[in-house]
């Protein structure tokens, strides 16, 4: 990442370390979640953002239509996929 994280990047990293493992929620419940509700695509960017996306769990959360959503790690959406199945969650 580029640049020093805002405050609003901060608040969604935080509120992604509190996903429990083999959990998935959406990116609106996020953004619900730390009080933006409106803020989803936002919330998206921060998860894109993410400069350490194993340790904080950014794979945890997809879209609100229960499709996988992307991934900005490395091996993209494929990676995440991975990651969830490995925590028993199939897509």
């Amino acid at each position: 990442m580029s640049g020093k994280p805002t405050q609003f990047q901060k608040k969604v990293w935080k509120a992604i370390d509190k996903i429990p493992f083999g959990h998935t929620i959406t990116y609106k419940q996020l953004a619900e979640s730390i009080g933006k509700p409106n803020a989803y695509r936002a919330v998206a960017n921060a998860c894109a953002k993410n400069p350490k996306p194993i340790k904080t769990p950014c794979h945890r959360v997809i879209s609100s239509d229960g499709s996988i959503g992307g991934y900005s790690g490395k091996g993209g959406v494929e990676k995440k996929r991975a990651l969830l199945k490995k925590e028993g969650i199939i897509f």
